[in-house]
């Protein structure tokens, strides 16, 4: 028996220690070797295997593509000891742009789709390198990354790539090893490399600062990143969770509501999301909707949810954004490979391992760039040396059988690396312009060898270099972010990033709103054209017009006497002539209701009160206070009666006097301290007598300028010394302010203006007009005044009128 057991060679080993010995060996294996990225080029081995093999292939950017098989084959068989599968699937996920924010492959072909559809098999695909791969491979001839044997030892593979862009942040890595896992979301480029070369100019820097350029992460799908509070977390300790939601838009279409999706969150499944709405629907779990359809193309997605007549589509949207993927959860690990070893990194520690992995690559260049400069230098300095004693070289040559390298060694004492060069050196060589071009040749190594030992003796220029080359990459390759952050109400930090300045509010009869930079409008001269401000739909018009600080708290009042709330920075920014966005989508409105009057309140103090007016003649003082607590769905401001309209909010201490103007030309002037102070939701007193067919079209305080200004429907206007007009008792008809006459029309607004104020005029037709006060004249109060903007009678109105004050009065 014992015989028996010495010839098969049996070995007792504990079951339980050989368990745990092989599987580490396989977790260990399955960490380096093929789930997790490395912290320095960001790829896991088999894409590294992709880019490199590709470029052996010489599948380049300007070169013609050639077949995914071909590839696959080239990678297995050299370098990656794994199924086809695996490296084809890898390299379609490269190709794919809704996958990589930046794709580094080229695929031409079916590479599958965002609804899920696989791309087709490798003999039907073709592939090469996007040109933004060629960067991760830039220098790599030039020994500045270590080689390895591949798993057969015949050939040589890169460790890792040069990488001459942060590749970990930009475009992110997913895998799943044992016991550990990695998810990192991708980065704008022109963020991360602005962040790398602020790190490089200050290794001190701390996260909450590098983050004011890598804003968060941008996803390839676009959608909106809701708060800040998962990308700091993310930043600071390398684990957070992201929430992502769609892009959706609610939009009025043959007088019926739809909600149109045009961005979904990163690495959702179009169709599966479908699905799971028509799945809501069947089950009555979302009531409301009427039709759901796909008209997503090549140019994007677009999803179209039809809703009945009676449905709130802001109740049905955030029942979308709960039940489904158009809400999601990227919960960020960012755990890479450091020296072989897995950690998990927050954001200054991820690009700091980049820098010094581009530390070592730019050193490792110059030393290779050094070392054959000085060793042409040497071959150069022994031709130059070899022509000027041809004649006595040629006869030693001539006279020699197989000894002519030591002669010509003792002779003249040249290395034995010269002497050979001498021997190769071609007849042509002996020309005189020759030796001029190896002296200029020689100066040129000479300069180049000092500027390369310059360099490797100081760090900081080591470090520009690195800049520069990022800089280089950012200007070819860098595009705007995709994916926007939005403000999560629980977090008021979000201000931190928004830049507090001026800006230009405009929301129309129909509900579009947008801000625009205050500085886009030139002021111009008294009686012009103006500039087109936005484009409108025919059958609408701006309806508000206001200038405030983007930090400023807008109030909306809407024609039910209902008030919600947005920061002036959550209100979308759009170009001059851009139409804005329906304010149904920022503003959780009741059916049927409307927003006619927007006030922007910045830093209201407790004595402070909300002077409201309505079209027939009320009047009403409110505490600020009471408004600052409004809930996401909005309160009650104000009882209205019969078909009253509330047409203007201000905000003023009792101290102050208000002056209401009607469209007939009236004007009554009262104090604040007449009217007492009354609860939110109370309805108000008369503040002047009105005729049957007139109104109300505005309420101004004295404090806010020196001179009453009227604007008439027709561009007539004219300014009037606010102490023309004495204060009366509350209640009364008024005086004449305006003279309406069939030329001028009806009054239209008016401003309590200083002359160092400027004005914007704008009518229905969405022209637009921006001109210094002081260019108005001073008139009676019963007089028309002269042409502020010149408008086409029959076809167009003045609709809106805005003042902005300057610093200096």
């Amino acid at each position: 028996m014992a015989d028996i057991e010495n010839k098969m060679n049996i070995v007792d080993v504990d079951i339980e220690k050989e368990m745990k010995k092989s599987y580490l060996e396989y977790a260990m294996s399955v960490i380096v070797a093929r789930a997790l990225p490395d912290v320095r080029d960001g790829l896991k081995p088999v894409h590294r295997r992709i880019i490199y093999a590709m470029q052996g292939l010489g599948l380049l950017p300007d070169k013609p593509y050639k077949k995914s098989s071909r590839l696959v084959g080239e990678v297995m068989g050299k370098y990656h000891p794994h199924g086809d599968s695996a490296i084809y699937d890898a390299t379609v996920r490269l190709a794919q742009d809704f996958n990589l924010r930046y794709p580094l492959v080229d695929g031409q072909g079916n590479f599958g789709t965002i609804d899920g559809d696989g791309a087709a098999a490798p003999r039907y695909t073709e592939v090469r390198m996007q040109k933004l791969a060629l960067e991760m491979l830039r220098d790599i001839n030039k020994d500045t990354v270590d080689f390895a044997p591949n798993y057969d030892e015949n050939e040589k593979e890169p460790v890792v790539l040069p990488s001459k862009f942060p590749n970990l942040l930009v475009n992110g890595a997913a895998g799943i090893a044992v016991g550990m896992a990695t998810n990192m979301p991708p980065h704008n480029l022109n963020e991360v490399i602005d962040a790398t070369c602020e790190y490089i100019d200050n290794f001190d820097i701390s996260v909450d600062e590098l983050m004011k350029f890598v804003k968060g992460p941008d996803f390839p799908t676009g959608a909106n990143i809701m708060g800040l509070e998962g990308i700091k977390q993310a930043y600071h300790t390398g684990r957070g969770k992201i929430t992502v939601r769609a892009v959706a838009n609610i939009e009025e279409h043959n007088n019926k509501t739809r909600i149109i999706v045009t961005e979904i969150p990163y690495q959702v499944n179009k169709t599966n999301l479908i699905m799971k709405i028509v799945e809501l629907i069947k089950d009555k779990r979302i009531e409301g909707i009427s039709d759901l359809r796909d008209e997503s193309n090549m140019k994007g997605i677009r999803i179209v949810i039809e809703l009945k007549r009676d449905a709130n589509p802001n109740i049905i949207l955030n029942n979308l954004y709960k039940h489904t993927q158009m809400q999601t959860t990227f919960g960020v690990i960012n755990l890479a490979l450091v020296n072989g070893e897995p950690k998990v990194l927050n954001l200054k520690e991820l690009i700091g391992h980049y820098v010094e992995h581009q530390r070592d690559v730019i050193t490792r260049r110059c030393r290779f760039e050094l070392k054959k400069a000085e060793d042409r230098a040497h071959i150069v300095e022994g031709l130059l040396k070899a022509i000027d004693h041809i004649d006595e070289i040629i006869k030693i040559i001539r006279a020699s059988y197989s000894d002519a390298q030591e002669k010509l060694m003792e002779r003249f004492g040249f290395t034995k690396i010269q002497a050979e060069s001498i021997l190769e050196m071609r007849l042509r060589r002996l020309q005189g312009l020759e030796r001029e071009k190896l002296q200029d040749e020689y100066n040129s190594l000479i300069k180049e060898i000092a500027r390369l030992k310059e360099i490797l003796g100081n760090e900081r220029l080591i470090l520009n270099i690195i800049k520069e080359e990022l800089i280089e990459i950012k200007e070819k390759f860098g595009d705007d972010r995709r994916t926007e952050i939005k403000p999560n109400f629980d977090e008021i930090e979000i201000e931190e990033l928004i830049k507090e300045e001026d800006v230009v509010i405009t929301l129309t009869k129909q509900g579009y709103i947008k801000r625009i930079p205050s500085d886009t409008y030139k002021v111009q001269n008294r009686g012009g054209k103006g500039v087109v401000a936005l484009t409108t739909k025919e059958d609408d018009y701006v309806d508000s017009l206001f200038v405030t600080s983007t930090h400023s708290l807008i109030l909306f009042f809407t024609n039910k006497g209902r008030v919600y709330k947005l920061k002036a920075y959550e209100i979308p920014e759009g170009k001059r002539q851009a139409k804005g966005q329906n304010i149904i989508n920022l503003l959780e409105l009741m059916h049927g209701e409307k927003v006619n009057a927007v006030i922007p309140v910045k830093d209201a103090g407790s004595d402070e009160y909300l002077i409201m007016a309505t079209k027939k003649g009320t009047i009403k003082r409110t505490s600020v206070e009471l408004f600052k607590a409004i809930r996401k769905v909005g309160m009650k401001a104000i009882n209205l009666v019969d078909d009253d309209e509330l047409i203007q909010v201000r905000v003023s201490t009792v101290e102050d006097s208000a002056m209401l103007v009607t469209k007939k030309g009236l004007a009554i002037k009262f104090e604040l301290s007449d009217i007492r102070e009354i609860g939110r939701t109370g309805q108000g007193v008369r503040g002047i007598k009105l005729d049957k067919d007139d109104e109300v079209v505005s309420m101004n305080l004295a404090s806010e300028g020196k001179h009453l200004l009227v604007i008439s429907e027709y561009g007539y206007g004219k300014r009037t010394l606010a102490s023309n007009y004495k204060v009366q008792n509350r209640g009364g008809k008024g005086v004449k302010t305006y003279k309406v006459t069939d030329k001028t029309g009806f009054v239209v607004s008016s401003k309590m203006v200083n002359p160092s104020d400027e004005i914007i005029v704008l009518a229905q037709s969405g022209g637009i007009i921006r001109l210094l006060v002081k260019d108005i004249p001073v008139k009676g109060r019963d007089t028309q005044g002269v042409i502020i903007k010149d408008v086409n009678k029959d076809e167009d109105k003045i609709v809106a009128v805005a003042k902005y004050v300057n610093d200096v009065e």
